[in-house]
């Protein structure tokens, strides 16, 4: 069950190979949501510092009846941070807000501001002084594992020639229909492991004939073939739903897909609108 299957971070840390995103999900729901994804199964929440609801991610894990070291947590340090002080304050908050002595991963959430998504700008020095407070803070132990979000080939290089400690994780846009295979090669070559955010393309594939006849093929749902498909590609997905009927079937991925099938929705074409998800950046600023 993949429930109970893990990847190994570069540094020897077992990372669940599904996790439950929570983006949108508010903070006073989201501890009912977390608990009913660990009665269900699940062992890694995925939470950050713009979702606003660490606090109520924290409740749950310290009240779902589970052991601390049952649960992997992962939070985010807010794309806006890109200097070590506030770097450095905005992980103690995050402990702090979520009521845990360690987080298991953080990651950089963009190695842009979010009002400065697309710019030309990659704040290397930032991310370089980001990574400093989240390295000093993986080696007291407040953090078992560090890496990035939303990072290209460039902002990976920068870190990986500048830093002590190595990214171990690159959490990313992959989905059917969008998914970056030389950043994702790259990434792997360099240790790190590859988290696919969205991964049913934030709802817009479930209408895309060529996917559905796939799915129906194998007599499971689109958002199930998609999560497969990362998965075959070495991926960990984050669906993200407070729905436990789809966290259930969002799990049930015991199936295989064909080296065929999966060559067929390599080549699905882009999906060039996401509309309301499209809105970038998501966390306000510029539209």
């Amino acid at each position: 069950m993949i429930l109970e299957e893990t990847y190994t971070l570069s540094n020897g840390v077992a990372i669940p190979k599904l996790g439950l995103g929570t983006w949108m999900i508010d903070d006073d729901k989201v501890a009912e949501a977390v608990k009913a994804a660990v009665k269900l199964g699940y062992r890694h929440i995925d939470t950050a510092q713009a979702y606003g609801n660490e606090r109520g991610v924290g409740e749950a894990v310290r009240t779902c009846g589970l052991a601390r070291d049952e649960i992997f947590v992962t939070t985010k340090l807010d794309a806006s941070h890109k200097n070590y002080t506030d770097a450095k304050q905005a992980i103690d908050g995050s402990l702090q807000t979520l009521g845990l002595d360690q987080i298991d991963l953080m990651i950089i959430h963009s190695p842009q501001p979010w009002q400065n998504f697309g710019d030309e700008d990659r704040f290397f020095e930032g991310n370089v002084e980001a990574w400093r407070a989240l390295e000093e803070a993986y080696n007291a132990g407040k953090l078992r594992a560090i890496g990035v979000s939303n990072f290209q080939k460039a902002d990976l290089d920068n870190l990986l020639d500048k830093v002590a400690v190595k990214p171990m994780l690159n959490q990313i846009l992959a989905h059917i229909s969008n998914t970056p295979f030389d950043l994702i090669d790259y990434a792997k070559s360099k240790g790190l492991l590859v988290e696919a955010y969205s991964p049913v393309g934030h709802g817009k594939i479930l209408d895309n004939r060529e996917i559905a006849d796939i799915a129906a093929k194998y007599g499971v749902s689109v958002p199930q073939l998609s999560i497969r498909y990362c998965l075959q590609l070495g991926l960990l997905p984050l669906p993200k739903t407070a729905n436990p009927d789809h966290m259930r079937t969002n799990a049930a991925v015991d199936f295989e897909i064909s080296d065929a099938d999966m060559e067929t929705l390599k080549a699905v074409e882009r999906i060039k609108d996401y509309g309301d998800a499209s809105v970038f950046p998501v966390y306000g600023g510029k539209m």
